[in-house]
């Protein structure tokens, strides 16, 4: 009897543009675009494999529906799965965890340039008739910033943390680094691995790459942004909850930190207030470092691939831990 393959949530990755034909060849697929919590055990059924992006798979999920033996996150962080429970019900849990690197980094410099130069601002401006009454031949409304020179301090070292020190030291830029796990490899005259406090003081531009755990929840606060030098620019295209938002928001209301761009928020989307989006001094971004449709294409070769993997008996980016 063929499996059966239920994709939970396949807009956000595939809103028409990619193929689902690599999964089609491994079973019985069915795509739905979105899933609410209370769909989710009628969607599932008796199917074998689970796909999800942002779909919840929590305990009862899994005490419901007996029939999983596999969950795939379309994504790198698989908090939305518990995998203790996972576990404990025999099910292997993957994620993707490469597929992204060169478009986040990319990201990144989109929003900090956006910072330095304000250049859909400026745009705007022209467009409304500033330059054809401009007595002089150009104008600028905002500080124009030049990253040569600077200091670029990046919490969280990984593939994608490197791919972003890369692109911070071909704008000459010098990087300091913290992350648990140090690659002496990595360092050189422009990048060095320093401790928090250090990086929190000696840096122009700070960018959060780090995952999201107990530890690094609120990671910046109104205690380590006290530490930053004034003017400092933070950017976070990693997880939401590393920030204190309304600890951010007073200090960009003081003036102590200049500017900030985040492409994550703590509610995803946001349903209530968010003190971020309030902020003029903040540009937010609806998630979409990730999806520029090449690294899309990729997640989709991967997911694929950790199947295929999984059904030959020899699974790859596995998350749970199977008892033994």
């Amino acid at each position: 009897m063929k499996r059966t393959i239920v994709v939970l949530d396949g807009y956000t990755l595939n809103p028409g543009d990619l193929s689902w034909e690599g999964l089609e060849q491994l079973g019985d697929l069915h795509v739905y675009d979105r899933t609410g919590t209370d769909a989710v055990v009628e969607r599932i059924g008796d199917a074998e494999i689970v796909i999800t992006n942002k779909t919840p798979l929590g305990k009862q999920v899994f005490a419901s529906c007996p029939s999983i033996k596999y969950v795939g996150v379309l994504a790198t962080g698989y908090n939305v799965v518990d995998v203790k429970a996972a576990a404990d019900a025999g099910v292997v849990v993957t994620n993707i965890p490469t597929y992204g690197t060169t478009a986040v980094a990319q990201y990144v410099f989109a929003l900090l340039l956006e910072m330095c130069h304000h250049v859909g601002a400026h745009s705007d401006a022209v467009r409304k008739g500033r330059w054809h009454s401009c007595p002089d031949f150009c104008f600028w409304d905002y500080p124009l910033i030049e990253l040569a020179g600077k200091t670029m301090g990046i919490v969280g070292l990984g593939r994608i943390g490197y791919a972003t020190a890369n692109i911070a030291q071909a704008f000459g830029m010098k990087v300091l680094a913290f992350d648990a796990y140090k690659n002496k490899d990595w360092e050189s005259e422009t990048l060095r691995y320093v401790e928090m406090d250090e990086l929190l003081s000696a840096s122009d531009v700070i960018s959060l790459h780090c995952p999201l755990t107990e530890e690094t929840k609120g990671l910046i606060n109104k205690s380590s942004l006290a530490k930053t030098r004034p003017g400092v620019l933070l950017v976070n295209t990693s997880r939401g909850p590393l920030i204190d938002e309304a600890d951010l928001v007073a200090a960009l209301e003081s003036g102590h930190v200049a500017g900030a761009a985040v492409d994550v928020i703590a509610e995803e989307p946001p349903r209530t207030q968010n003190p971020l989006i309030d902020s003029a001094q903040c540009i937010v971004t609806p998630h979409i470092a990730w999806a520029p449709k090449e690294s899309r294409a990729r997640l989709m070769d991967i997911a694929v691939a950790n199947l295929r993997a999984f059904l030959e008996n020899r699974p790859k980016n596995v998350v749970s831990a199977l008892p033994k």
